[in-house]
């Protein structure tokens, strides 16, 4: 008898990713299993949500980041897999409406416009003390000089998706998320982007972790970073990674 083609449980990978990165994570993972016949289970929550639980030991393969903070949180606790570590992606940071709603129409520009902005209601972030996508949205409110205005009115949520749905919902007025959220969601729209120069930049990295199946998560992360994986990415909106200045 033959030896048998089927990929062996050891090719079963677990990747944790940051919640922003949902749909079209989950088309790279579809392709990659399809041109490799390995498996991945993913696992989507707050980079800061994953990142401690990988410190505690939670079985993960990869970890894929919202931002570079809470990947040296796992390399400094010597958990990465020796030279996996690599930035994949790149995102812009919006402020969302729910689609019905007409107002605003472009970023405010002072606290009254703010406030206008609100008519009385809320703005869904995600946690701005622990979630890249909140502490991105913290940084540019507050470089707008508008965080003092929006500071009583914000809903703080465990995830980004969680503050997207809260806007899809109806439930909040306004939002800040990735560009790649508003894109995902058809019942809500972009009132405007965030001026990359109000915070800082966005980068997604990458790396395989040290107590898992190393040699199938590095040729997950090849795919990801290779021609296939960033053209997928690229379609639901991400950015190429920022390049390391010299």
């Amino acid at each position: 008898m033959g030896a048998s083609t089927m990929p062996s449980l050891a090719d079963r990978i677990t990747v944790f990713a940051a919640a922003s990165l949902g749909g079209a994570l989950d088309e790279v993972a579809r392709a990659f299993e399809d041109d490799t016949g390995h498996r991945i289970a993913l696992s989507f929550a707050g980079s800061s949500v994953l990142a401690r639980q990988i410190t505690l030991g939670a079985p993960a393969d990869v970890f894929l980041s919202a931002n570079a903070d809470w990947m040296d949180v796992i390399e400094d606790a010597g958990l990465l897999a020796d030279g996996s570590r690599r930035d994949f992606a790149g995102n812009a940071l919006a402020l969302i409406a729910p689609a019905a709603q007409a107002a605003p129409t472009t970023l405010p520009e002072t606290p009254e416009d703010f406030a206008a902005a609100l008519d009385g209601g809320r703005i869904s972030m995600a946690l701005v003390d622990a979630i890249p996508a909140g502490q991105y949205g913290k940084a540019a409110l507050t470089h707008l000089g508008l965080w003092d205005a929006a500071e009583p009115h914000v809903v703080q949520t465990d995830n980004v998706r969680a503050a997207l749905a809260l806007v899809a919902l109806g439930e909040a007025r306004l939002g800040v998320v990735y560009a790649t959220d508003a894109q995902a969601e058809p019942k809500v729209r972009s009132v405007a982007p965030f001026p990359a120069e109000t915070h800082p930049q966005i980068t997604y990295p990458a790396a395989a972790i040290a107590s898992g199946d190393v040699a199938t998560a590095s040729a997950f992360l090849d795919y990801l970073t290779g021609g296939a994986g960033q053209a997928i990415l690229q379609s639901h909106g991400f950015l190429p990674a920022p390049e390391v200045p010299e």
